[in-house]
């Protein structure tokens, strides 16, 4: 089993996957301030004609070398506000 990770760590594509073992993306960019150690959260890509999504960052259960695993159902997720949403 992978070692977490930090946010910080986190790159573009890495695989995002659900709360009930679902791939639903990839990251698209990660939301923060890492001089203050500050994490928003994260744009998720869902693929081919989705919009992408905003995951806030209390809805990230965990982060290991190339995924992360929200705190969130493909369900869930499916309902989320996409990235151009979010003030």
């Amino acid at each position: 089993m992978p070692d977490p990770a930090a946010w910080i760590v986190v790159e573009r594509s890495w695989e995002v996957v659900s709360s009930d073992g679902q791939k639903v993306g990839t990251v698209n960019e990660v939301l923060g301030d890492a001089n203050a150690d500050i994490f928003a959260g994260l744009a998720v890509d869902p693929g081919l004609l989705k919009k992408t999504r905003y995951v806030p960052a209390e809805r990230v259960a965990e982060i290991v070398e190339g995924r992360v695993t929200l705190r969130l159902t493909k369900a869930e997720f499916d309902v989320l506000p996409d990235v151009g949403a979010v003030p």
